[in-house]
């Protein structure tokens, strides 16, 4: 079980996108094909509109691999902000609400 969770890779978004283009809902239809390619060639995001209203956004899937080894050296660095007691009461408090015995 540790030697497969040594090789598990997880996917992370691009923070950053390398340029953001607004585009009407037409002009996808039209050209979706070459907005693709400039996705997944040059990182750029498009944001689609509709009567000049933001609906969705066409942006990289994967930017980084992350091991599960950087994210347990992540963990050790202490680079992750705590979370309160409060927090972790209220979780175990979930968790022991929905795994209660349901009544017969």
């Amino acid at each position: 079980m540790a030697e497969r969770l040594r090789d598990f890779k997880m996917e992370l978004r691009p923070t950053e996108p390398s340029e953001v283009c607004v585009v009407n809902e037409k002009a996808i239809a039209e050209n979706l094909g070459s907005v693709i390619d400039r996705v997944l060639e040059d990182g750029v995001v498009h944001v689609v509109e509709r009567e000049g209203t933001p609906v969705a956004e066409i942006r990289p899937v994967n930017a980084k691999t992350v091991t599960v080894r950087d994210f347990v050296e992540l963990i050790r660095s202490g680079s992750i902000p705590t979370v309160g007691e409060e927090y972790l009461n209220a979780v175990e408090e979930g968790v022991a609400f929905w795994n209660r015995a349901e009544p017969l």
